[in-house]
């Protein structure tokens, strides 16, 4: 079997996407489109949703990507085109922690996220927190992983719901 060419990976936030998306892109030399790199431009203003659409357009038009999410307005879009859709379906409790760990980090380092853009105390505590969405979002997006996963109309996917059966599915990629 060829390896898929076309990947979308999807989790709630802090389940680990990027972290998979560059260690696959690596492997796979497949080419990494991060999605926060095209969803946000400096000083965290969003890009409208008729133009992340375009650009999601234009990348899965490719034969060769990654997609570290997909989100409301352009869901559809990689999802008809992907060869293979990645879940990271794991506990509350694990990507909640995942979640605090790297935004502590972020606000300690003022790491570079993208487009120049950082946490700030004011982002964390704000309605828009990614650690509110987190907690509004866990439960539908893991319906919507669930669903993919038994829809034998979609592309296939691998639903993953331990940071272990990742591993174990990596190493078996590995060979």
């Amino acid at each position: 079997m060829n390896p898929p060419s076309r990947i979308l990976i999807y989790g709630i936030h802090g389940s680990g996407k990027s972290t998979l998306a560059e260690l696959l892109a690596e492997r796979l030399g497949l080419p990494w489109h991060p999605v926060d790199d095209l969803l946000w431009e400096p000083g965290w203003v969003e890009v409208p949703v008729a133009v992340q659409r375009g650009r999601i357009e234009a990348i899965c038009r490719r034969e060769r990507w990654i997609l570290d999410g997909a989100y409301h307005g352009w869901r559809d879009v990689p999802l008809s085109r992907a060869d293979l859709v990645i879940c990271l379906d794991y506990p509350r409790g694990l990507s909640f922690r995942r979640l605090l760990r790297r935004t502590m980090r972020r606000l300690s380092t003022r790491e570079v996220i993208c487009n120049g853009n950082h946490e700030s105390w004011g982002s964390v505590l704000s309605w828009d927190s990614v650690l509110r969405w987190h907690l509004t979002d866990y439960g539908p997006e893991r319906r919507r992983m669930r669903a993919w996963h038994a829809d034998p109309s979609g592309p296939p996917v691998l639903l993953f719901d331990a940071p272990a059966a990742l591993d174990r599915w990596l190493a078996e990629l590995s060979r």
